[in-house]
């Protein structure tokens, strides 16, 4: 990265249509990172802008909620919009261009054509949210159509997601690059999202089980995969029976290539997820293994 790319502190453009993305994008110089956002951000973002730094001389961030993967009853409407404050974020991670286009910028017409994610898709986050990851990878589609990025950064919180957008990148021979950014973690633990803020301080408390059975799962790595679903499987029994009470979604240890779970002699990458829900709010996590 350049002196000057990393001296960039200043706020960054704005580009609220396409045709203003395009004009702008033209004036953007070296190697320039994208970083796709919901908005509302935290320090995950700050993460994945920093990950785009040591990647790039120039950062694109994109703050957009899209719709296309929010299924009936999820939490579109709420979900929290600030971008002004989005803006100051990305000011102070050095990011030169904001592209937050609205819906119909985006969307100009019903969206006939959607990438399928395929049966990889329909697993675990798939099942639960049914065409979620075709609502995702449509849009990281578009996004990367529109911004044109040497690089794109991505959480490894949202691992399913990050596998599924590197095969896309991979089966559709798109000319981009995907880097990815350690989860971040607040202070106690929990896994950074916009959604934490939905929770109370007695959710919260109860939400911190997600990551001790994934830290309990890790500690028993060694002894396989019965005994790493085993070890987390126990920290939520407990927590499910706690108040408020931990509803689990699935826990499950997969190939962190084909997201596939794991035989019980199996040897290699793989990721141990959880997702569940704590009152109202539905919150994921994961944590890399090397078996």
């Amino acid at each position: 990265m350049t002196d000057a790319a990393q001296a960039h502190r200043s706020a960054p453009a704005l580009a609220r249509t396409p045709e203003e993305l395009a004009c702008l994008r033209r004036s953007l110089e070296g190697r320039v990172a994208l970083v796709p956002t919901m908005g509302a951000l935290h320090g995950g973002h700050r993460a994945l802008m920093a990950a785009a730094r040591e990647q790039a001389d120039t950062i694109v961030a994109s703050v957009f909620v899209n719709p296309l993967q929010f299924g009936p009853g999820e939490d579109y409407e709420s979900y929290p919009r600030d971008l002004d404050t989005d803006m100051r974020v990305c000011a102070e991670e050095g990011a030169a261009l904001v592209f937050a286009p609205s819906v119909e910028d985006v969307y100009p017409g019903e969206q006939i054509v959607r990438i399928d994610p395929g049966d990889m898709g329909r697993v675990l986050e798939g099942e639960f949210r049914p065409g979620f990851f075709g609502g995702v990878l449509t849009v990281v589609n578009k996004l990367f159509n529109l911004v044109q990025p040497d690089v794109a950064v991505f959480g490894q919180k949202d691992a399913q997601q990050l596998a599924l957008v590197r095969r896309m990148v991979r089966d559709l021979n798109m000319a981009v690059d995907i880097a990815a950014a350690p989860t971040m973690r607040d202070s106690d633990n929990l896994a950074s999202s916009s959604r934490n803020a939905y929770l109370s301080p007695a959710e919260r408390r109860s939400a911190l089980s997600l990551s001790r059975a994934l830290l309990a799962g890790a500690d028993a790595s060694v002894t396989g995969p019965v005994g790493i679903l085993s070890a987390a499987r126990a920290v939520l029994d407990e927590a499910a029976a706690g108040e408020p009470p931990v509803t689990v979604d699935y826990l499950a240890l997969v190939d962190a290539n084909t997201f596939a779970e794991v035989p019980n002699d199996f040897r290699g990458e793989a990721v141990l997820l959880v997702a569940a829900r704590v009152g109202r709010t539905r919150l994921i996590d994961n944590v890399p293994l090397s078996l």
